[in-house]
């Protein structure tokens, strides 16, 4: 019942204008952008810390607490698995703390394809408090589904996945132990 609820919560949550920009046999661009209202500091925070955050639906271990990220160029994103594997979601190029990360990044079943992804987590001030967020996912190369069809899932699966960051970003702080 707790699921469905916080579910539910999170796609009542505000909009973020998320689309496909463009898509083709061999590639695809999302882009979406919403206000967090939280101020950058704290969004920065929980952008780096994706066991906070990111859907335990779409790891491989099916736990989101086995995630992590090394956020200085050549630091990972990564999760950590049960039989003591691990997977690179993403390997970090670029970070301006506070302002953007980017990453070299072919997410889930992405891998598994020729493909070179780009991910990138832009924070824009908006106003005092608040947060403009721009994911934007740029993938190009060989796919056997195609872009034109894998584009609305990947899109599906980001946009879940910024929602559920905003709600973590905007949830009061835990109180001390």
């Amino acid at each position: 019942m707790f699921r469905f609820v916080a579910t539910l919560s999170l796609m009542l949550a505000a909009p973020a204008t998320a689309e496909v920009t463009a898509s083709a046999p061999t590639s695809f661009v999302i882009e979406t952008v919403v206000t967090i209202d939280a101020p950058r500091a704290k969004v920065w925070d929980t952008l780096r810390s994706p066991q906070l955050w990111w859907s335990p639906d779409h790891t491989y271990s099916g736990k989101s607490a086995n995630l992590y990220m090394d956020a200085q160029a050549t630091g990972c994103f990564c999760e950590r698995l049960d039989d003591k594997g691990s997977v690179e979601h993403g390997h970090i190029v670029y970070v301006q703390p506070g302002r953007m990360i980017r990453m070299a990044s072919s997410l889930g079943p992405l891998q598994a394809e020729a493909v070179a992804g780009t991910l990138a987590f832009k924070l824009d001030a908006e106003g005092e408090g608040a947060t403009k967020l721009t994911l934007t996912y740029v993938v190009g190369g060989h796919m056997r589904q195609g872009g034109e069809e894998l584009a609305p899932l990947v899109d599906r699966v980001l946009g879940e996945q910024v929602k559920r960051l905003k709600a973590a970003a905007e949830a009061p702080a835990a109180p001390p132990k």
